[in-house]
């Protein structure tokens, strides 16, 4: 039997995204287990998902800059020896030296069809340029905001008369299912990447993977 893949999560706000790893995770489907959430904010919601001593939470105006803040999560996430760290709605900008601390094991969930509107307002972006679908990725974090390499995306349809709360929805639908089949893929360890290439099972990918409507992810 194998020993489920340690996880933790970096969360700013609710946790939806947390809550459904753990969901999926109590469901049989994800060979993992939590061991911790981290925040920049000591209120967020998320927090309250986990025990006490699998919580670290500190604000950035309680240290001298984000230098010091980022080694200091650093450091308490290395404590907690994670196989995989994830970005779920995290909504502060990871450092250099601490994305390299963690460089090939560090993932984030954005809702675009990346390497469109990186950033925020990624909705009412997607709806002033008039585009037919919009999405979610997820990729694994670099330096540069949202440049990471691409290991899947879900999409949805843009509809006549969406507004940027009706696309949200939309796309937030697609995003828990899309993490998840990642995460299933990449505790299994069929999905690597080394220097900006994918590899699935031993082989290069050279583009995202694509959710289907089961839930799967497929080439």
């Amino acid at each position: 039997m194998s020993t489920p893949a340690r996880i933790a999560v970096l969360a700013s706000g609710r946790g939806s995204n947390l809550q459904a790893i753990t969901a999926a995770i109590a469901a049989g489907q994800l060979d993992a287990r939590i061991v911790a959430v981290l925040s920049d904010k000591p209120d967020a919601p998320a927090l309250q998902h986990v025990a006490a001593d699998q919580r670290w939470a500190r604000s950035p105006k309680d240290v001298a800059d984000r230098e010091a803040f980022d080694a200091a999560l650093g450091d308490a996430l290395a404590g907690f020896a994670p196989d995989w760290v994830v970005c779920a709605g995290y909504m502060r900008i990871l450092g250099a030296a601490f994305v390299e601390r963690f460089d090939g094991r560090l993932i984030n969930i954005h809702p675009s069809l990346l390497p469109l509107y990186k950033g925020l307002h990624t909705h009412a972006r997607a709806l002033e340029a008039g585009d037919a679908e919009h999405g979610a990725s997820v990729h694994f974090v670099v330096p540069a905001l949202d440049a990471g390499t691409v290991l899947a995306q879900a999409r949805v349809p843009v509809l006549p008369g969406d507004t940027a709360q009706t696309l949200a929805e939309r796309v937030l639908a697609v995003e828990h299912p899309l993490l998840i089949a990642s995460l299933q893929w990449l505790v299994a360890g069929r999905v690597t990447e080394r220097q900006g290439q994918l590899h699935l099972d031993g082989h290069p990918l050279f583009s995202p993977l694509r959710l289907d409507s089961a839930g799967k992810l497929n080439r």
